[in-house]
């Protein structure tokens, strides 16, 4: 019982550090990212687009999901899909690598074309400001406790739900981003 009120503080005290007012947007796709090429990503052409955000790593145990991630955005960006990978060094320093060479890895292992941010913190008092945005959505047990954490965007800009990296491949995530794409905007 313990063990439960400690892990229960601990997801409190972790989400109120995320949660700062005035970090997150009003409206997500006004946060300014960086894209792994170098320039600016331009999250205002996510606006009524439902986006899957990860936080991705090089070297950790789900790095196969960039296959999986991959497939997901050959397959919905059509109609709709965002494949938005941050890569993060925050679980396991299992993300070491500069830009270039998380970029060069991704391409020439996984065929990666769906777009990389800069790597970026997610988690913590300094995590950007996407993934504070995101925290305060998805409150303690939605904010990424390891690498290939999935957050899905709908079409109106709110979470709709999130994905640990263990269970976050597969039938229920993609009937998820089915239903987000049949969506429409709300506003």
């Amino acid at each position: 019982m313990f063990v439960y009120a400690l892990a229960g503080a601990l997801l409190a005290a972790v989400g109120g550090a995320l949660a700062q007012p005035g970090r997150e947007p009003v409206d997500w796709t006004s946060v300014k990212m960086d894209s792994i090429e170098g320039g600016k990503l331009d999250t205002a052409a996510y606006k009524g687009r439902v986006v899957l955000l990860v936080n991705t790593a090089s070297f950790c145990g789900f790095t196969g999901q960039y296959k999986d991630l991959e497939a997901l955005w050959r397959k919905y960006k059509d109609k709709g899909l965002v494949v938005l990978g941050v890569p993060a060094n925050d679980f396991g320093a299992q993300e070491p690598g500069s830009n270039a060479e998380i970029k060069k890895f991704c391409e020439a292992n996984f065929d990666v074309t769906f777009p990389l941010a800069d790597k970026e913190t997610v988690v913590g008092a300094k995590a950007h400001p996407l993934y504070q945005w995101a925290a305060k959505q998805t409150g303690p047990l939605g904010v990424p406790t390891w690498n290939f954490h999935k957050i899905l965007i709908g079409r109106d800009g709110r979470v709709i739900d999130w994905f640990t990296a263990a269970g976050g491949m597969g039938a229920k995530l993609d009937r998820a981003i089915e239903a987000a794409l049949s969506a429409k905007e709300s506003g």
